[in-house]
C-alpha cells in the first residue's frame, strides 16, 4: 500500500454537464478569490447552435496518497480556458459564468471538509473516498443545474442577483476549508 496514489477528476461544463477526461496540454486556471475570470480566459470557439451565451468548463479533482494507516489528499478546482467559450461577451454574462466557477469552488471546499472529517479505514478507504467524492459531485451538479434553472441562464436578473449573494455567502461559510 505505500505509495499508492489515486486521482479522481470530474469535468463539468456549466451547460450541459458532460464527463470528459482533461487534456494534459489544456490551459487551466486554479480558483482564487483574487483572480476573477475575464473574457480573455475563454479560448474555445463558441458553439453557435447551442443556444447558450457562454459555457464555463470546470474540473473538480482529488489526488490522494495512502499509507499503512492514513491518507493525505490534494483537491483541485480549476477552470478550462480551452473548453470554455463566450458568444455574447458582456460583464453581466461573465458574472453569471463566474458564478459557475464559484460554485465549483464551494464544492471543492465541501469536499475538503468531508475529507478532513473522514476517519481512515484501511479495509474500506477506496469505497469510502469514492463515495464521498461522488456525493459531492452529485450535489455540485444539482446546484449548477438549479443555478441555471432558477436564473434562466442569467436572464432572470433578480434571481441572478439572489444567486450571486447566495454563492458569496456559501463561499464565506466554507472559508475554513479553502486551504486544500
Amino acid at each position: 500500500m505505500p505509495g499508492l496514489q489515486k486521482y479522481i477528476l470530474l469535468f463539468l461544463m456549466a451547460l450541459p454537464f458532460v464527463g470528459i477526461a482533461q487534456d494534459r496540454n489544456e490551459e487551466l486556471v486554479d480558483w482564487s478569490p483574487s483572480n476573477r475570470l475575464t473574457w480573455n480566459d475563454y479560448k474555445a470557439d463558441p458553439d453557435r447552435e447551442s443556444g447558450a451565451a457562454a459555457t464555463t468548463t470546470t474540473y473538480l479533482g482529488i489526488n490522494y496518497n495512502i499509507s499503512s494507516n492514513s491518507f493525505s489528499y490534494k483537491i483541485y478546482s480549476r477552470f478550462s480556458k480551452d473548453r470554455s467559450w463566450g458568444l455574447h461577451k458582456t460583464a453581466y454574462i461573465l458574472s453569471h459564468e463566474q458564478g459557475h466557477f464559484d460554485i465549483a469552488e464551494i464544492f471543492a471546499r465541501k469536499l475538503n471538509k468531508r475529507m478532513s472529517e473522514y476517519h481512515f479505514n484501511k479495509r474500506t478507504y477506496d469505497k469510502d473516498l469514492s463515495g464521498i467524492y461522488n456525493e459531492i459531485v452529485d450535489e455540485k451538479e444539482a446546484m449548477q443545474n438549479e443555478y441555471d434553472d432558477e436564473t434562466n441562464h442569467s436572464i432572470n436578473k433578480p434571481k441572478q442577483e439572489e444567486w450571486l449573494k447566495k454563492i458569496s455567502m456559501m463561499l464565506d461559510d466554507l472559508k475554513d476549508y479553502a486551504d486544500y
